[in-house]
């Protein structure tokens, strides 16, 4: 109850800022303007309006759990409300989850919001909904879940402006990893080698969940592809959610 509590609190926090219903204005927008590139385009009339409005699902839902995400504990911290928080029989690590449910609870409105945008545009030009998007949407929420944490964790012990570089930074490494791994299989630095290796398995390696590419054009999955993606992206969060804890249980309030 009281970790639920936080969220519900965090979550109408979140849902009252102006920069919250701006993304999501602009996300919608975006997607709509992929209606007027797809009669740019040579081919299946669908396909622009499909990657454009998935890119934007993502795009959007990052930048919204970076500029929300980076002060839920920085903004606490700043306004003494932590201090009455950690004064009732709250511990730290439920403070840590309360917030972490109420962002997440936040990006499910954003998701759906933009997917029904979405899906109301495809279903003019095709007359059915697009429920063959709903496994690429499913794994754009889990990494945005993952980015979310790492928000969370940052906010936990830096300034909001270094929490969101830190966290945009993971994003971009974290799409840029398998490439760069490939590139110095073929490096004579056996270091180069070690050190790329180290950070393709430290570092989110979010092209495993990006599948938008395979959805819209029809190409299959292997078997059992969603279910390990989303175990990865659950067991990734988790790790990150512990550490984060960790890093809060042991910062000296004053």
């Amino acid at each position: 109850m009281k970790i639920w509590a936080l969220a519900i609190n965090t979550f109408r926090e979140a849902i009252r800022d102006k920069v919250l219903y701006s993304l999501i204005f602009f996300a919608v927008l975006i997607i709509g303007l992929s209606v007027i590139l797809d009669n740019l385009t040579i081919g299946e009339p669908t396909k622009i309006i499909k990657d454009f409005g998935l890119a934007s699902i993502e795009i959007f839902g990052v930048l919204i759990a970076i500029f929300v995400g980076i002060g839920l504990v920085y903004k606490e911290m700043e306004r003494k409300t932590i201090y009455n928080i950690l004064s009732k029989p709250i511990h730290r690590y439920q403070f840590i989850i309360g917030k972490y449910l109420g962002l997440v609870l936040t990006l499910l409105v954003e998701v759906l919001t933009m997917s029904i945008a979405l899906f109301l545009i495809l279903y003019f030009y095709e007359g059915k909904i697009a429920f063959t998007l709903l496994p690429a949407i499913g794994m754009i929420f889990v990494a945005l879940m993952i980015i979310t944490a790492f928000a969370l964790l940052f906010s936990s012990f830096s300034t909001p402006i270094l929490s969101g570089l830190f966290t945009l930074s993971f994003f971009i490494i974290g799409h840029l990893t398998p490439d760069l791994l490939e590139l110095v299989k073929k490096a004579d630095s056996q270091t180069l080698r070690y050190v790329t290796e180290a950070l393709y398995y430290i570092f989110p390696n979010l092209e495993y969940l990006n599948i938008k590419g395979q959805v819209v054009h029809h190409l299959p999955l292997e078997k059992g592809y969603l279910f390990f993606a989303s175990l990865y992206g659950l067991l990734y969060i988790l790790i990150i959610l512990l550490l984060s804890m960790v890093i809060f249980q042991n910062r000296d309030i004053k």
